[in-house]
């Protein structure tokens, strides 16, 4: 079991929508720990090198559209195993396929205006810190409720 660090965006949708204190306040209701957050106007040119994968594909244009029809708040959570925690709350990438309580199958229906981005590995996740923030804006601090939230040989 390791502390890890994961990028989650919350996309455009969660802001017009009005959705990011009750998105944010999942994350922390589950324990996860906030080391980062800032609101942030994306670009084509920071969107093609995040979304670089998908280039080829048909939608790719339509995806960095969306993402930058308003802001995003950028956010770094940390806790053991938090990548895989945070994926699970936020659950597959098609709204309609997601299962109710996910946060995807409580607020969307759609594949591409799904509510948040989650970093997928450790590897991604690192990589996706380093785009969205610079240094000095992912803090290092420890809760005083980490002793009530892991057991002491958990992290």
């Amino acid at each position: 079991m390791a502390r890890e660090k994961t990028l989650v965006l919350l996309k455009p949708g969660t802001l017009q929508r009005g959705l990011v204190g009750e998105i944010i306040s999942i994350f922390e209701r589950k324990g996860l720990h906030l080391c980062g957050l800032k609101m942030m106007q994306l670009t084509d040119e920071l969107l093609s090198e995040h979304y670089a994968h998908l280039s080829d594909k048909p939608f790719f244009q339509r995806v960095k559209d969306s993402m930058m029809a308003a802001p995003v708040v950028a956010m770094c959570w940390e806790g053991v195993d938090a990548i895989e925690v945070v994926r699970t709350l936020a659950g597959p990438t098609n709204g309609r396929a997601a299962a109710p309580g996910t946060i995807r199958g409580t607020y969307a229906v759609s594949f591409q205006e799904n509510i948040v981005h989650a970093s997928d590995g450790p590897e991604t996740a690192a990589a996706e810190l380093r785009r969205f923030f610079r240094e000095g804006e992912i803090l290092e601090w420890r809760s005083c409720a980490d002793a009530f939230t892991y057991a002491n040989d958990e992290g």
